[in-house]
């Protein structure tokens, strides 16, 4: 029996701090307890964990136990080690009503009932989290603290709106919880349920701001309104819901639209929803860094919705502050579907440069993204696009000589690739494949005696800087990767989604994180 208790208790690394009554009160053995409380001093001993015999008994939902214990002195208020909650918190965590309503009604001081944990929860958020309404009533009908806000600034009423529980949303409602408490992190319940598509908690939200006219439609610290969650999440019913909402048919908040939002995540639903209500015009609207929904589309390879974004007269040719077209996103991540429609039936420029005046064709190539190459070079019959010079004066053969795209480099041969062009350091495509410049140096001096060349040669002259450096008395030329892009590599941060709904309440991580518009 003590094996077995141990175990179910999960204190099997110290079995010597399991007592009689913490046995007798885990499985609910009241008139085994009755005995053991005549003669045992400490009803409050303590588990390895903290826990007393009252707190266990809460925690199965053993009435008789509870009572039995409370009627011979243990007490109330006494918190674990570990999560610092007390038999109340542990009854109203299972949703034991009949234990909850004997441990509050006995409890003192009456405002036991608010007691919080070690993360600041209260019995009635634990409550709310885990759906037990007929626990929610108790608490709220003891006067419990609707509004009570735990160390990351959420409410009960946060945690209804995170799992969805609408009878316990209801009760907090009729108490007169606000819907429109900000968390640390500025998001309110009308946040979390559009996130979470919880298309019943966010109605009876909306329901409840209108009541007391407010907007619905504030935004978090980083901008974002619920529209944004809810597109970003793709769930269609309440980005309809939203829309209905007057406050909700203009763009307002975070520059990284909800259309940016719903592409981004390839939700061609709710895209749609947004462009038919506040119309064509979005499609085109640029974030913070210039960057329009289509460029978002691109960088994912999100096909639909970049039909859906063309059809509505999309931009194909708009450029960011970094001077990067979609393609040129597209084709700096590999996106090889997006790549093609851009090129083929979106008829996208392949001349443009970015700040760094990389082409698409760089950017492609810089990657390593092969495919993508080949598909813009099909494309490319001007010679001079062919041969275009980047801010480090590389040609695209440069760039996929270096990168071992054998294809490419095949194709732009084919297609008139200059083989002697120069870049910044004075190497050609050739001496670009080597790992360093040393190599790169005596590359060429192989090179030059194996091929004799004229002193205006390009190799002439690279052979000679060679010599002087090796022959230089001062030899402090530090190692230097060959040149590469000076773009900066894109990518977007993850946009974060909800965390697992259980695990809401017990970590620091927020369930809902930093967006996708801070970098690309």
């Amino acid at each position: 029996m003590e094996t077995s208790g141990t175990d179910m208790l999960s204190d099997s690394d110290n079995r010597a701090t399991i007592s009689p009554l913490h046995l007798a009160a885990y499985h609910g053995h009241h008139q085994a307890l009755e005995v053991l409380v005549q003669s045992l001093l400490d009803l409050d001993v303590r588990n390895s964990s903290g826990r007393t015999p009252l707190d266990l008994a809460a925690f199965k939902g053993h009435v008789e136990c509870v009572d039995v214990l409370i009627n011979q002195g243990a007490s109330i208020l006494v918190k674990d080690y570990i999560l610092k909650r007390t038999p109340i918190h542990a009854a109203a965590t299972n949703g034991h009503s009949e234990c909850l309503r004997l441990l509050i009604g006995n409890a003192e001081p009456q405002n036991a009932v608010d007691i919080q944990d070690g993360n600041g929860q209260t019995p009635l958020m634990l409550s709310v989290l885990n759906g037990h309404t007929d626990c929610v009533y108790s608490l709220l009908n003891k006067g419990a603290n609707v509004d009570a806000k735990d160390k990351w600034g959420r409410t009960a009423l946060h945690r209804g709106a995170v799992t969805g529980h609408e009878e316990c949303v209801d009760a907090l409602l009729q108490h007169g919880a606000k819907c429109l408490f900000r968390d640390s992190r500025g998001r309110t319940p009308i946040h979390l349920s559009a996130a979470c598509g919880h298309i019943g908690v966010l109605g009876a939200l909306l329901q409840s701001a209108a009541s007391v006219d407010t907007n619905p439609a504030t935004a978090d610290n980083h901008g974002y309104t619920a529209l944004h969650w809810a597109c970003y999440n793709g769930h269609e019913t309440c980005v309809e819901l939203l829309l209905e909402q007057e406050v909700f048919q203009k763009i307002e908040g975070n520059a990284f639209s909800p259309l940016h939002c719903a592409v981004i995540n390839d939700n061609e639903g709710a895209a749609e929803m947004l462009i038919d209500t506040l119309g064509a015009s979005i499609v085109n609207a640029t974030d913070s860094k210039g960057r329009t929904p289509l460029h978002a589309a691109a960088f994912t390879d999100h096909v639909e919705c970049l039909q859906l974004l063309l059809s509505h007269n999309a931009q194909v040719n708009s450029v960011d502050s970094s001077g990067k077209t979609p393609l040129m996103m597209a084709a700096e991540n590999g996106q090889t579907n997006t790549v093609e429609m851009l090129v083929s039936s979106a008829s996208a420029d392949l001349t443009l440069q970015d700040n760094t005046k990389n082409t698409a064709l760089h950017l492609a190539c810089s990657k390593g993204h092969e495919t993508s190459a080949l598909l813009i070079l099909e494309k490319i019959t001007d010679r001079n696009l062919i041969n275009a010079t980047n801010a480090a004066l590389q040609t695209p053969l440069h760039v996929a000589a270096r990168n071992g795209l054998t294809m490419v480099v095949q194709e732009l041969l084919g297609k008139g690739a200059s083989v002697l062009a120069v870049d910044e350091n004075g190497y050609t495509p050739a001496l670009a494949c080597a790992p360093n410049k040393d190599v790169a140096d005596c590359l060429a001096l192989i090179l030059a005696t194996m091929m004799p060349v004229s002193s205006s040669s390009p190799l002439s002259s690279l052979t000679f800087n060679a010599i002087n450096r090796y022959t230089n008395t001062s030899k402090t030329v530090s190692f230097e990767a060959l040149p590469i892009m000076r773009n900066e590599p894109s990518s977007y941060c993850s946009f974060n989604n909800i965390g697992g709904e259980q695990e809401y309440l017990y970590t620091d991580v927020d369930e809902l994180n930093d967006s996708d518009s801070e970098t690309y």
